[in-house]
């Protein structure tokens, strides 16, 4: 009779690193959703880049070409794609323009890393050679750069313009940048020069004329027209008092109510209700206030009709709901404090101003303050547009606009655009790659390629042939031509210094510096977890 088999029980091998391959699909497929945002905006670079519409939820559409509007609004779901999302969001407070760049930049690096993943490099090997590259690049901009002075209001002037020109508004730029320089410099502070605040620069959207009608306004501007039937419309040597209690009749509690039942209590409330608002408008008169600012009410009207009444007798200019988040901003330019009950309201608690004047603009009507006294470093821009998606975008290219030149005030110095800069970092990270030994070599190699993306999607934009523009332009800057760049209004390569196409350091720097980070941090992912919650 043959044995019995017997079943040796063997010990299961561990089964954690069995799946070597996960880690890697987990990085294939985080660059691949980065790069589909990074080629949504493509597009949109450069001067010649298209537009985008965005249709959002509620109907509402929206045309623009700035990538940090155009990411902010985009459906993204892919944890990794939201990264990029977070870049340009960053580069948008960072510096403000090149929000379009720094995805780009960053698509071309992840499609670098994903050819050297399939070469068998680390991640963590190409990770640290990329922050290599990043510190070296950022050198060669610093060696690019040229100092400026802030009193050369020209160049200031020129970089605004450059920073316009890739928006829809791009043919108003003469005029839009001046007031952007001028805005920023009059909100600048001596010897605070980096923590310029662009709160302190009020832009306000006004339906109604063009672009050409927008205006920098040195005061104060009050989008709701000022109360009152018979009071005036223009006072000067004004009286400026801002007060944050109502002139109105008390209420009780939310939860209480006055029951009158006779007629004699029934005038009797209206009487005492009549002396309270009329005590404070005495009051008002006495001080010598002639333009009131009333801060928004939310459990009663700020000024009754009565009181609406008293103040149009003793010839009182009345702007009612002044946002409570506008306070700071108000006292900031009137140089005063906001007065929070009736005992405080003395002449010395008011500010002084040349005029106070309603004017119309387009459909709507202001408020306007000029010649303040002692004005604090504040200044108004009105933007106008024909309608409400001109409007948001030149609202928007200004922002963008601002946000250059603050840069140029925080770090003094410019470089060339046009794609100088990108060639000039591509051409000497590759002259290094041939110095140095290893897996730097490569990831030098591959840093200083995929910096070519910027010139090309111009030229691509542009019209123009990708392949032969960069490469002209690679060869002129082996000749020693630093400032030659894509000049996409002619379609050929030229000095772009000398058609003023320049942008601030700052831009180009923190846009290497934080693609490099983002994509640092793609690299060093090698699984996606859920969690219960």
């Amino acid at each position: 009779m043959a044995p019995k088999s017997r079943t040796v029980g063997i010990k299961p091998k561990a089964q954690t690193f069995k799946d070597k391959s996960k880690p890697t699909d987990v990085r294939l497929s985080n660059i691949q959703a980065a790069k589909a945002v990074s080629d949504a905006i493509r597009t949109s670079l450069g001067p010649r880049g298209m537009d985008k519409m965005i249709q959002a939820g509620n109907g509402e559409v929206s045309i623009t070409n700035d990538g940090a509007t155009i990411l902010k609004q985009m459906n993204v779901l892919h944890p990794a794609a939201k990264m990029l999302v977070e870049l340009s969001r960053a580069q948008d407070v960072e510096a403000g323009d090149g929000t379009t760049s720094v995805v780009v930049i960053a698509g071309a690096l992840l499609e670098a890393c994903e050819k050297l993943l399939q070469k068998g490099l680390h991640p963590t090997a190409i990770s640290d050679s990329f922050q290599r590259c990043s510190n070296k690049a950022v050198e060669i901009l610093t060696q690019m750069s040229t100092p400026i002075e802030l009193k050369d209001r020209e160049t200031l002037i020129k970089s605004a313009s450059t920073s316009l020109n890739s928006k829809v508004v791009s043919q108003q730029s003469s005029l839009l940048a001046p007031i952007a320089v001028d805005a920023v410099l009059k909100v600048t502070e001596p010897g605070k020069e980096a923590s310029v605040d662009l709160k302190n620069i009020k832009v306000i959207q006004s339906l109604g004329g063009t672009v050409e009608d927008t205006e920098l306004v040195q005061g104060l501007v009050f989008t709701s027209r000022s109360a009152g039937t018979n009071a005036p419309k223009r006072i000067e040597k004004a009286k400026i008092g801002l007060i944050q209690f109502c002139i109105s009749a008390p209420k009780t509690d939310m939860d209480h109510n006055v029951i009158v039942s006779d007629y004699a209590a029934m005038d009797r409330v209206l009487k005492e209700e009549r002396s309270y608002i009329l005590n404070i408008v005495k009051q008002i008169k006495k001080a010598g206030c002639n333009v009131l600012l009333v801060q928004k009410s939310i459990l009663r009207d700020a000024v009754s009709d009565l009181a609406q009444h008293f103040l149009d007798k003793i010839k009182c200019l009345v702007v009612k709901d002044v946002e409570r988040e506008d306070i700071e901003f108000v006292c900031k330019s009137l140089h005063c404090r906001p007065i929070a009950s009736l005992d405080h309201f003395t002449a010395e608690n008011l500010s002084s101003a040349d005029l106070v004047e309603e004017v119309a603009s387009g459909t709507n009507k202001f408020v306007k303050i000029t010649g303040i006294q002692n004005q604090g470093r504040t200044v108004s821009i009105i933007c106008r547009g024909s309608n409400k998606l001109v409007l948001e975008e030149a609202a928007r290219s200004l922002h963008d606009a601002l946000c250059v030149v603050r840069c140029l005030v925080k770090k003094r110095a410019q470089i060339v655009g046009g794609g100088a800069p990108e060639i000039e970092m591509s051409l000497q990270l590759a002259a290094l790659a041939q110095t140095v030994e290893g897996v730097d070599a490569y990831c030098y190699r591959a840093f200083a390629d995929a910096l070519e993306v910027i010139p090309s999607t111009l030229a691509e934009n542009a019209g123009l042939n990708p392949i032969a523009t960069v490469t002209e332009l690679r060869n002129r800057h082996a000749q020693g031509e630093k400032t030659a760049g894509i000049n996409v209004r002619k379609g050929a390569i030229t000095d772009i210094l000398a058609e003023n196409v320049v942008q601030p350091l700052l831009v180009s720097t923190s846009a290497i510096t934080l693609a490099t980070e983002t994509i640092r941090s793609i690299l060093k992912i090698d699984d996606i977890i859920n969690t219960m919650s």
